[in-house]
């Protein structure tokens, strides 16, 4: 039979919405979720994001395999005997969403080459990954494959492999067997709750309850986080002798979702209670202006001058992902995008090709130097390879991919969220199995706009939920070019109406600049989600090379030791704002998208103490120097700065 035209592109409509991927909600008796996961590839960046990811496949991330020893095809999670414990799953858990959120071909060969091995090699009984006798101690621990299992699942929604599941299934009644037997230990204790998002990942698809028996044996052998902050006993600096696999930062920043993860199951009111109250007491004792807390290795207190691990930061970020997914309070978004837009890519160069372990927010030099970390080494701020330890140089890939993979979610009424901001396009199939593509044409956090086309292959109604910033107190939406009523800070705005091809949402987030307060009564400058550093003149140089990858020192040639001159209830009365034209990386000195000016006094007593910046001076301060003005840059893209300021009051200014 002949058909139309019309015929054709409607069939073709229908074969592409039956095609397309959905999220998966919960299955009773978990807990129903405030928003569902969309499957990976259901969002895709474009715009300075995409760009952003496009350096990482340019970088290390892209490049890793190829000279890193750990990664090379001796790797135990390739048939080799060397590496066999972490470092390969760590890869895949950021190469999986790179790979095929970008489109690489090569990638995308990579991944198949270290999937089809683990999945090509499972053990009769179950065992997934190495089982070589070369290294017993990385061998046959269940933490690595809790990495593992993560990887699996991205692989499985973006190319829908049917080995997935049934490889899981096995795995995991292999580990029901024999967990009494061969219980957890060391790190996999402090992280169950990584598996545990697994077990119901697979639960939600299965329906077989023995899953979630084993999620229960898993909390039963695992630390209780909820209890450690309940009396939380570690209100300072954590130093070597008192350092713990409790106080470690990574496994606190896994633990940021802990909580929240097991609430699914039990439904109980004290786990939401228990999930807010880990962030309050880190934000209290080990807060900093990034978003994320200091654990130079170990809990370090507010000093600013204290670090925090790279993996710390993207940890951080993955649990917030499912934080605001399980319990769906919109705080969650705020805090994803201040460490995203803030302490990810202040730890990184400007091509993605060099991190440090530990950053600074006032970071005045990244040399080799014994600081005062709480445990960790003289490279640990360097830039480089493999700078202190080599867990965040396999861990660190999945930041910017799985930020972009988690923008846009599903509401259980079949509807979308807007989660977190960022140019993207999603494309899925809403209430009633109408597909539907909306693109997110935005600079943010760059600029304070946003504008959404929505394009349904036919008239649908759907609810469109917004996040409306805790900061956007003056925030506006349009539908159409008409204004809408009840946008409230710090809530979600729902748009409930039919939509039609080509509608549009306009949404405008007027960034007022503000000043927190921090350590010691200091200040930092934020507007937006962005907080704003001291640019500092940067230079770099050069110490070793592994390959194509090179490690540097970074080191000042301009003032550091400045005093902001401002009222921090009015900073707009003494900052200047300055939108610069987007750069192909906003995150560089050089390439800042918005410049601040402001007045700044010199404090010659603020001097270096241990190689940093040495104890911040408790504001308000004087200071007889000359005043000068000073430009701020956002913190991701000075990798110098000072970001926790003193401050002078300017009433008290005298000539």
């Amino acid at each position: 039979m002949k058909r139309s035209l019309a015929d054709v592109l409607a069939l073709a409509s229908c074969t592409f919405a039956a095609a397309l991927p959905q999220p998966v909600a919960n299955r009773a008796p978990l807990q129903p979720n405030a928003f569902n996961l969309l499957p990976l590839t259901s969002v895709k960046p474009t715009g300075w994001l995409l760009e952003q990811l496009k350096i990482q496949v340019r970088g290390l991330s892209g490049h890793l395999d190829e000279f890193w020893p750990d990664l090379g095809p001796n790797s135990g999670w390739l048939g080799g005997t060397g590496e066999s414990w972490e470092r390969g799953p760590y890869f895949l858990d950021g190469l999986v969403p790179l790979a095929y959120l970008t489109g690489d071909a090569k990638l995308i060969s990579k991944v198949r080459k270290w999937m089809d091995w683990t999945l090509d090699h499972q053990q009769p009984e179950g065992w997934l990954g190495p089982t070589n006798k070369q290294n017993p101690r990385q061998t046959y621990d269940w933490w690595p494959n809790y990495v593992m299992l993560k990887a699996l699942a991205q692989y499985q929604e973006a190319t829908a492999d049917p080995r997935v599941i049934p490889a899981m299934e096995k795995y995991f009644a292999y580990q029901a067997a024999t967990l009494q037997q061969r219980p957890l230990k060391e790190w996999a204790i402090y992280r169950w709750h990584d598996e545990v998002l697994t077990l119901f990942w697979l639960y939600n698809r299965n329906g077989d309850a023995k899953l979630l028996e084993l999620a229960r044996k898993l909390h039963a052998q695992g630390h209780d986080w909820e209890a450690q902050f309940a009396e939380f006993r570690f209100p300072e600096k954590v130093g070597k002798k008192d350092a713990n696999l409790a106080t470690h930062g990574v496994n606190n920043a896994m633990a940021l979702k802990a909580a929240a993860v097991w609430w699914q199951l039990t439904g109980d009111r004290t786990d939401r209670d228990a999930q807010h109250r880990m962030f309050d007491m880190l934000d209290r004792y080990h807060g900093q202006p990034s978003g994320i807390f200091a654990s130079d290795e170990h809990y370090a207190g507010r000093d600013p001058s204290q670090g925090t691990e790279l993996c710390t930061v993207v940890e951080a970020m993955f649990s917030l992902e499912n934080d605001i997914s399980i319990l769906g309070d919109p705080a969650f978004g705020d805090r994803l995008e201040k460490i995203a837009y803030n302490a990810l890519p202040g730890t990184m160069t400007a091509d993605l090709w060099a991190h440090q372990y530990d950053q600074q927010a006032n970071q005045i030099s990244c040399t080799l130097a014994n600081r005062r970390w709480s445990s960790n080494g003289p490279q640990s701020n360097i830039f480089g390879l493999e700078p202190n330890f080599g867990c965040c140089t396999a861990n660190m890939h999945q930041g910017w991919p799985k930020l972009a993979a988690n923008l846009w979610m599903g509401t259980p009424d079949g509807g979308l969220a807007l989660i977190a901001y960022g140019p993207s396009t999603v494309t899925t199939r809403v209430a009633g199995g109408a597909s539907v593509v909306i693109e997110e044409q935005t600079n943010y956090p760059f600029r304070d706009s946003i504008h959404l086309t929505v394009k349904p292959e036919r008239a649908v109604s759907f609810s469109l939920l917004l996040r409306i910033p805790g900061w956007a107190e003056a925030a506006t939406v349009s539908v159409n070019g008409q204004a809408q009523s009840g946008i409230r800070a710090g809530t979600f705005f729902s748009v409930n109406r039919q939509w039609k091809a080509g509608d549009r949402v306009d949404i405008l987030f007027p960034m007022q600049l503000r000043a927190t307060s921090w350590f010691n009564n200091s200040v930092a400058v934020e507007r937006g989600p962005l907080v704003y550093s001291l640019k500092i003149r940067e230079n770099w140089r050069q110490i070793k090379s592994f390959g194509p990858s090179k490690d540097w020192e970074v080191y000042p040639s301009s003032p550091w030791n400045y005093a902001l001159v401002l009222d921090p209830s009015k900073p707009a009365e003494s900052i200047k704002v300055t939108e610069k034209p987007m750069s192909a990386q906003p995150f560089s000195a050089d390439g800042a998208a918005v410049e601040l000016t402001a007045k700044a006094r010199r404090l010659p007593s603020w001097q270096i103490v241990d190689d940093s910046a040495g104890p911040l001076p408790v504001s308000p301060v004087t200071s007889k120097q000359v005043e000068e003005t000073v430009t701020l840059i956002p913190y991701g893209a000075a990798k110098l700065r000072v970001t926790a300021f003193p401050y002078m009051l300017q009433d008290s200014i005298r000539p």
